[in-house]
Order: structure tokens, then sequence, then C-alpha cells
């Protein structure tokens, strides 16, 4: 009785272990079995498609520049009298409009021809008084014609000394306290000042006292290595980058090429003229200047964006619906930061993702 039912307790043992086993392995059959990556609308509705096409290769060649004000609009305000500054109104960076009294100077010289204008007047007065006097002698019979005549001669001297001095006095300011006021000529930004409240100034100074410039375009300035030179023309389109505003691209056309290398860094130097709304782009900013090169061959292109590098491979991830998705490796031959080129793996027509590429590519890998 014992041993039957040692015998029976072993076969249920060997049943369950069996019914487990098997179990076991459907269960395992089924986590293999996994569903496919659906892209959540959520997101479907926020992706980038691009559809691929066939298109001339465009490699883009990159050149670094500074930002510098256009010299063409700048004007240098130099001292037109001696005297001591005072009363400065403005900094490096202010704008300021035609006309505006950046500061006064109080100057001797000024004071000297308001004095002249002074005696100018003075004098027409008295010759006018003498010419008089001579008519009214020659109507007595006391005076000649010669007289009348060296009177007018005088009176017309006086006037005209006396209009010289009015300009004199116009052109230094037309201040009668001895006060010369510096005035901006144009609109624009102070972009340097070399003047000081309580400094003495003298008509020799080379130096200007203030440079202003409009900035409502500046230059960029940018080196072009010797392999280079010959892909560049004068009028050719380009776009700039700054460190300021990375995700801004400014487009300007490149205006001269020095056709002299520089000995010391064996560059050429080429100017982009740009315009600069909002006044955005500062002088002596960092600058990357991007100028496309045209080729004759055909390749099949996509957006940059699409691609994603990884284990020194490039991929794209190739939708046709949210639903059917799949990582595709491609072979890259070049890629201009805009455009990328592709030699192998897609075919004209397919779409990829080029927004978030790399989120469903991670999503896919996992």
């Amino acid at each position: 009785m014992k041993r039957s039912t040692i015998k029976s307790n072993i076969s249920i043992i060997m049943s369950l272990a069996l019914i487990w086993s098997i179990c076991s392995c459907h269960t395992a059959t089924d986590e293999d079995t996994r569903a496919p990556y659906v892209v959540p609308d959520s997101l479907m509705n926020t992706l980038k498609v691009d559809t691929v096409k066939v298109g001339a290769i465009t490699d883009a060649i990159k050149f670094n520049g500074l930002v510098n004000f256009n010299t063409d609009k700048v004007v240098n305000v130099f001292p037109l009298v001696s005297g001591n500054v005072q009363d400065i109104t403005v900094a490096p960076g202010d704008f300021v409009k035609a006309g505006q009294v950046l500061g006064l100077v109080k100057s001797a010289e000024v004071a000297t021809y308001n004095a002249a204008l002074v005696n100018a007047e003075t004098n027409v007065q008295l010759t006018a008084r003498q010419l008089d006097q001579q008519k009214s002698l020659y109507n007595s019979g006391l005076a000649s014609q010669v007289d009348i005549t060296n009177a007018q001669v005088t009176y017309q001297q006086a006037v005209a000394a006396k209009i010289a001095a009015e300009k004199i006095l116009s052109i230094n300011g037309n201040n009668k306290n001895g006060e010369f006021a510096i005035k901006s000529p144009i609109d624009g930004f102070i972009v340097q000042m070399n003047i000081s409240n309580g400094m003495a100034i003298r008509t020799d100074n080379n130096g200007g006292l203030f440079t202003i410039s409009d900035l409502k375009n500046v230059w960029i300035e940018a080196n072009v290595y010797e392999a280079n030179i010959g892909k560049v023309r004068q009028g050719d389109t380009v776009q700039v980058t700054t460190i300021a505003y990375p995700d801004k691209v400014f487009a300007g056309k490149v205006d001269k090429l020095m056709n002299v290398l520089d000995p010391t860094s064996k560059t050429m130097k080429m100017r982009v003229v740009m315009p600069n709304p909002g006044y955005l782009l500062k002088p002596q900013m960092f600058a990357t200047v991007t100028l496309s090169d045209h080729e004759s061959k055909q390749a099949i292109s996509v957006s940059a964006k699409a691609l994603v590098f990884d284990n020194s491979q490039y991929y794209v991830v190739v939708v046709t619906g949210k639903k059917d998705v799949q990582i595709r490796p491609v072979q890259v031959i070049s890629n201009n930061g805009t455009t990328a080129y592709i030699q192998s793996g897609l075919k004209p027509g397919e779409r990829v993702i080029a927004s978030n590429a790399i989120l469903i590519y991670g999503s896919l890998n996992n």
C-alpha cells in the first residue's frame, strides 16, 4: 500500500513538471513575438517628413570671418576748434540723430570769431555813415566824385568782411558765448570715441573725436585659403552664421575679393556686404561664411537632419506610416549641413523622418 502510494505521487510530480515545462516554453515564445513599434499620434503630428529626391551635389565651403562696420557709411568727427571739452552726452554704442549735440568745447577761437564779427558790423556802420557824409559834401560842392567812389569802396569792403566773419562764425557753430557745439553729421551709432570731459583738444590733432556709423549694413571680412580661391567669385550668394545667433542665418553677397595674399596667413581677404535688420550684427563679432559650390554630379539627397550617426555608420528612419517605420543604413557622399547626398540605401520617392530622427531611432533600437 505504501509502495503504490509512493509510485502514484512520483507519477503526479512528473506530470506537473511536464506541464510546467510546456507552459514555460509557450510563454517564452509569446515574449519573443514583439509587437511592431508604433509612432504615437502626438509625436507623429510634430515630425517633419522629407521625401528623397535627386539633385545636383552642392558642397558647402566655410570661411572664418569678422563683422566690421561699413567704412563707406562711416563719418569721423574731427575738432574744428581748439579748447576744453565739457558736457559730453553720449557713450560708445549710443544711437544719435543728425544734428544732435554730442558735447561742447569752450574755445578762445570761437570767442575771437565772435569779436571779429562785432568789429565787422561796427565797421559797416562806420563806413556807411562816411559814405553818406561824402554824398552830402558832394551835393554841397565840398567833395569830389573820387571821394564818393573811395567811400563806396571802403563800405563794400566792410560789408564783405562782415559776411566773411558771419560765415566763419556759422561754420564754427554760430555761438556767441565762446562755445563750439560738436554735432553728429548723420544718424548712426557711436562706434568709436576718443574724447572725454575736461580734455583739451587742438585742430592739428589727426585723431577723430567720434566715429559714427549707421550700421544699416555691415561688412564681413573673411579669409580664403589658396585651395578655395578658384571657387569664390564676386557676386556669389553666401550664408553667414554667428555665435550670438546660432539658429539664425543671414544672407549676403561677395562684394569684393582682395586679389593679394596676406604674407603671414597666406590667405586672400573676401568682403561680404550684409544688410543688418534690427542691428543684430555688431562690429568685431566672429562669423562663419558659407559658400555653396555647385558640382555637375547628380545624387540622391535628403535633409541633413534625417541622418543618425551610430557605431561608425549613418542611418535614416524610413517611414511609410505610423505603424511602418524602419531603420535603414545609408552610405553618405557629402553633407553640406543642409542637405545630405546619399550613395546607397535609399530610393527616390521614399520618405524619411527629418526631425527628432534620433528619438525614433532610439525607440526602434529598444
